[in-house]
């Protein structure tokens, strides 16, 4: 089993005849994705990397039943895009793009408050590094030769440090269920909390890795409701432990603004919570390790 997505979900690729939508598209191709068509609006009816090009998301969900969706759009047209999708009836969207306007993300995130919760789109990003079921699919950036099967979930805000996670425990022979980046941006379309709760509700998924970094009450809010409603342990990076307080620091979500948000303060908070703390990046896999010898 996976959570959002397996190797049957039917993919599509938003901005899908653009230089990175290119690259990206044949990347998750190779990896055996399910990738059947993408979307440049004027270009429908034509067909790139052997995959039929559609003028909206619409035409894409009737013709080939399409459910998930990249996107690969310039900033300024982003939003337009994901609200698209969600109009369409795509059950998940990861975008990937940068720089997407808070104005733009927050008016996303009211459009899709609008359809009932059973068959909301689920968002990750923006700004992030996808989705993968080792294995089975890939709807994202990641090298994905890192990353291999087991019953590990993995969620992250840094794309960067999702993958290290994902190479230092397959150095330990230890696999991932499915690994799931939410971006590093204030406003983004799903937090560290919703993840997890798809990750209690996955059989195959036996513990859940947390990176998480300086700024906003995302961590916490996540390390409260495992401590209430989660059987399975979590462990949790945080990374920022020296960034000086009020510093923005790279990722637009990462920047320490009130009490509680700074990385010792969540690392403090999450402890209290009975969530196991990797004390540095490279301890994230021995620390992964140790806990799954224990169960």
């Amino acid at each position: 089993m996976a959570i959002l997505i397996n190797e049957n979900t039917p993919i599509i690729i938003q901005g899908f005849t653009g230089k990175i939508g290119t690259f990206h598209a044949q990347d998750m191709i190779n990896y055996g994705s399910n990738v059947v068509g993408g979307i440049t609006p004027g270009k429908g009816g034509q067909t790139h990397l052997g995959k039929p090009v559609f003028n909206t998301v619409k035409d894409a969900v009737e013709q080939v039943r399409a459910q998930a969706s990249i996107i690969f759009v310039p900033p300024a047209f982003a939003a337009d895009s994901i609200m698209e999708a969600a109009d369409a009836g795509i059950k998940f969207c990861v975008a990937i793009t940068d720089g997407i306007p808070t104005q733009d993300m927050m008016k996303v995130k009211n459009y899709l408050r609008r359809f009932p919760e059973q068959t909301r789109m689920v968002l990750t990003g923006p700004n992030c590094a996808g989705t993968i079921s080792p294995g089975k699919t890939m709807l994202g950036i990641m090298p994905g030769h890192i990353y291999i099967p087991g019953n590990v979930g993995v969620v992250s805000r840094s794309g960067t440090l999702g993958y290290e996670v994902a190479d230092q425990m397959r150095a330990l022979g230890l696999g991932i269920s499915t690994s799931v980046g939410i971006g590093g941006d204030p406003i983004n379309g799903s937090s560290h909390r919703d993840i997890m709760q798809k990750f209690e509700q996955d059989e195959a998924t036996k513990l859940v890795v947390m990176v998480g970094e300086i700024g906003g009450p995302q961590e916490v809010e996540a390390g409260l409701f495992a401590k209430d409603n989660m059987t399975k342990p979590v462990v949790a990076y945080i990374a920022g432990l020296t960034a000086p307080k009020g510093r923005r620091m790279g990722h637009a979500g990462a920047i320490i603004s009130a009490s509680g948000e700074s990385a010792a303060e969540k690392v403090e908070i999450l402890q209290q919570l009975g969530v196991t703390i990797a004390p540095s990046p490279s301890a994230m896999g021995e620390t992964v390790a140790a806990v799954l010898a224990r169960l």
